[in-house]
C-alpha cells in the first residue's frame, strides 16, 4: 500500500530534481528520504528515477506517477475541510423527490433558494407521485419529499411549503370554455369528466370526490400525472379539476376556467422527511 508520506517525499524530489533541496523542503535528513524513495519505487513495481552526478531526473514512468501523485495529494489535503463541511451540512448531497406539479414552480423557486444558501450542497432530484415518495424516504432512498398529505406523523416529519386553488381544465371549444368568470362546479354535472385514480393519485381523488359533492359527471380515464390529464383534455377526451400551476402548461388548445364557492387554495403540498435524519446537508435545507 503507498504511504502519503513516500509520495509527498517523491513529489519534493521530482519538483526539486535534487535529493538535498527536497530534504531541505520537507525538513529531514537527506538519507530517511532516499530511503522513502526506494521504497515507494518498489510498491509501485518500476523505477520512477533516474540518479545522475548533478541530481535526478523522472523516468516515463515517473513523469506519469507525478501527475496522479499530485492529484492523490491534494485530494488528502482537502479530505479533512470535506469531511468537516459535510459534518456540518454545508456539503453533501439532498435526494429530493418531488410530484410533476410541484415542477411546474414550486420546485423551482425551491432549488434557487437552496443553492443560494448551500453551494456546495448536491441536490438530486427524483420526479415521482406521492406514495412512491414516501415508500423511497421509508428506505432511505430520499432525503425530502415534496408530497401531497396526509403524512405519516409517526414516520415523518412534514411542514405545508404551497397551497394554490382548483381549476376547472376545459377543450378550448367546450361551450364552458367561452366564459371566464369562476365557474361553478354544478356546471359539470353530466359532463365527460377525466378522473384521478384512487390508488395512485389519491390525494387528488378524494379532493374532487369531496368538491364535486352531489354532482354527477360522466368518468372517462382515471389518471395519476396532472399533464398527461391536462394532455387529454386538449385532445377532447373530457375536462378535469387540475391545480392551478397546471396553468403554465399552456397547451394549445385547453382552456382554464377558476371554480366559484371553493375553499381558499385547497390544493396542498408538503415537504415531508423521516424523522430520524441521519443527513446533515438535510437538517440545514
Amino acid at each position: 500500500m503507498l504511504s502519503l508520506e513516500h509520495v509527498r517525499g517523491f513529489v519534493a524530489v521530482a519538483e526539486e530534481a535534487h535529493f538535498g533541496r527536497a530534504a531541505r523542503r520537507l525538513q529531514m535528513t537527506q538519507p530517511p528520504l532516499s530511503r522513502q524513495i526506494q521504497r515507494l519505487e518498489r510498491d509501485v513495481g518500476v523505477r520512477l528515477l533516474d540518479r545522475t552526478q548533478r541530481g535526478v531526473a523522472l523516468t516515463p514512468a515517473g513523469r506519469a506517477f507525478l501527475e496522479e501523485a499530485r492529484r492523490l495529494l491534494a485530494l488528502a489535503d482537502a479530505a479533512p475541510e470535506t469531511a468537516r463541511r459535510v459534518a456540518s451540512g454545508q456539503a453533501g448531497t439532498v435526494r429530493v423527490g418531488f410530484t410533476a406539479t410541484a415542477g411546474f414552480g414550486v420546485l423551482g423557486r425551491l432549488l434557487n433558494r437552496i443553492e443560494a444558501a448551500l453551494p456546495d450542497v448536491e441536490l438530486v432530484l427524483n420526479e415521482l407521485v406521492t406514495a412512491d415518495q414516501f415508500d423511497r424516504l421509508r428506505s432511505g432512498a430520499l432525503d425530502l419529499a415534496l408530497a401531497r398529505p396526509p403524512v405519516g406523523t409517526e414516520e415523518f416529519a412534514s411542514r405545508l411549503v404551497h397551497r394554490e386553488p382548483l381549476v376547472a381544465a376545459l377543450p378550448a371549444g367546450h361551450p364552458l370554455a367561452a366564459d371566464s368568470a369562476p365557474m361553478p362546479v354544478e356546471l359539470l354535472d353530466g359532463e365527460a369528466l377525466l378522473r384521478y385514480s384512487p390508488d395512485q393519485a389519491r390525494y387528488f381523488a378524494d379532493l374532487t370526490a369531496r368538491i364535486l359533492g352531489p354532482v354527477n359527471p360522466a368518468s372517462t380515464h382515471f389518471l395519476t400525472q396532472v399533464h398527461t390529464m391536462v394532455g387529454l383534455v386538449a385532445a377532447g377526451r373530457g375536462v378535469a379539476l387540475v391545480p392551478a400551476s397546471a396553468t403554465r402548461l399552456r397547451l394549445d388548445g385547453v382552456r382554464f376556467r377558476p371554480l366559484a364557492g371553493l375553499p381558499d387554495d385547497p390544493v396542498e403540498l408538503h415537504a415531508a422527511w423521516r424523522r430520524t435524519v441521519v443527513n446533515p446537508a438535510l437538517l440545514k435545507v
